[in-house]
């Protein structure tokens, strides 16, 4: 993969440099200031972008704000938020526009290297990838959905893992369930969610943007 780092912090940025060359990947360019981060995403289009939510000038929002705006250019822009703080008014916004994509993780939440490295390939991939404290943070604020309150509490549970990236198998294992019981699960949280998309991978992404967009 083709990617961009986008961190102020010196030993951090170093460090995700030399872990992704580890795992065979490439980084084409690294960022440390929110216009940066802008030119780089859209000079160099990459696979996925690893990026900040707050870079100089003024370490508020500015790396957020440039991936916004880098996918407001390229749409479906593959970008994998790290970052210490939930920004929730523009990690709403980023979610927003349903093309998948996305990865949400706070830094304390990244527990080892291959954790990180799934997760930035499941979202070059176009899947979503969300820190379950990312999650409930986002979900603190809104109210419920009509179609969301449709689902059962084992249906809820699905789809809050799925959320998580999980697949199938592994949202199985965590209920302790079979995979054909999950796949029932999922089934039938589609058709309340009124997601008919017959690409299982498209479904499950519009799942789980309707599961953190709820107003």
């Amino acid at each position: 993969m083709r990617i961009v780092v986008a961190e102020d912090l010196y030993l951090l940025r170093d460090g995700m440099v030399r872990l992704i060359e580890a795992y065979g990947h490439q980084v084409v360019a690294t960022a440390t200031t929110g216009p940066e981060t802008l030119d780089a995403l859209l000079k160099w289009r990459p696979d996925v972008a690893v990026v900040d939510v707050r870079m100089p000038p003024t370490q508020s929002d500015e790396g957020l704000r440039a991936a916004l705006a880098a996918r407001g250019e390229l749409p479906g822009l593959p970008v994998l938020i790290l970052s210490q703080y939930v920004e929730q008014l523009y990690a709403r916004e980023l979610l927003a526009d349903g093309s998948g994509g996305i990865g949400y993780f706070l830094k304390e939440s990244v527990f080892d290297a291959d954790q990180f490295i799934d997760a930035l390939e499941r979202v070059a991939g176009g899947g979503t990838a969300m820190d379950p404290a990312v999650i409930a943070k986002l979900l603190s604020s809104g109210s419920s959905n009509r179609r969301l309150e449709q689902l059962t509490e084992r249906e809820h549970s699905v789809l809050g893992l799925m959320a998580e990236g999980m697949s199938n198998q592994a949202i199985g294992r965590r209920l302790f369930l079979s995979e054909s019981a999950i796949s029932k699960y999922t089934t039938s949280m589609f058709g309340k969610l009124g997601i008919t998309d017959g690409d299982d991978n498209n479904r499950r992404v519009l799942a789980v943007l309707t599961y953190l967009n709820k107003p």
